[in-house]
């Protein structure tokens, strides 16, 4: 997939589970040419895995899915049916509570934000380096 900067690479899924999405990533990095490296395509799975499964436990869904890449940066947003915005909680080292995934994500990614749904909810955005 040509990956011109004015005709960027999108697509768009609604996955059930975080195994979808990183099926659905998979075949998007795929298409790019050149394609990113290898340490960003696993940066990618795990930041997309993680707004996923954040998005499907939280919130209890996910609307939609994009992905977008240019030469510069793949972007990610998740969209999701609620409003509230993620919050960061102390890691449970005992493994039951959780605590991990959002502070993963903004070290992971160059930034990040939330932005309200057109019909409600929310969308969460956050881009890597290509």
């Amino acid at each position: 997939m040509d990956d011109h900067p004015s005709h960027p690479a999108q697509r768009v899924c609604q996955p059930d589970s975080a195994a979808d999405a990183r099926d659905f990533v998979r075949a998007f990095v795929a298409l790019l040419r050149p394609a990113p490296p290898a340490g960003t395509i696993q940066n990618l799975l795990l930041l997309v895995s993680e707004l996923v499964a954040n998005a499907l436990r939280h919130a209890g869904a996910v609307t939609a899915l994009h992905l977008r890449a240019d030469r510069e940066r793949i972007e990610v947003l998740v969209e999701d049916p609620s409003s509230a915005h993620p919050q960061e909680r102390r890691p449970d080292l005992s493994g039951s509570n959780g605590g991990f995934g959002w502070p993963m994500v903004h070290s992971l990614a160059l930034d990040v934000v939330i932005l309200p749904g057109a019909c409600g909810g929310k969308t969460v955005q956050a881009a890597l380096a290509r």
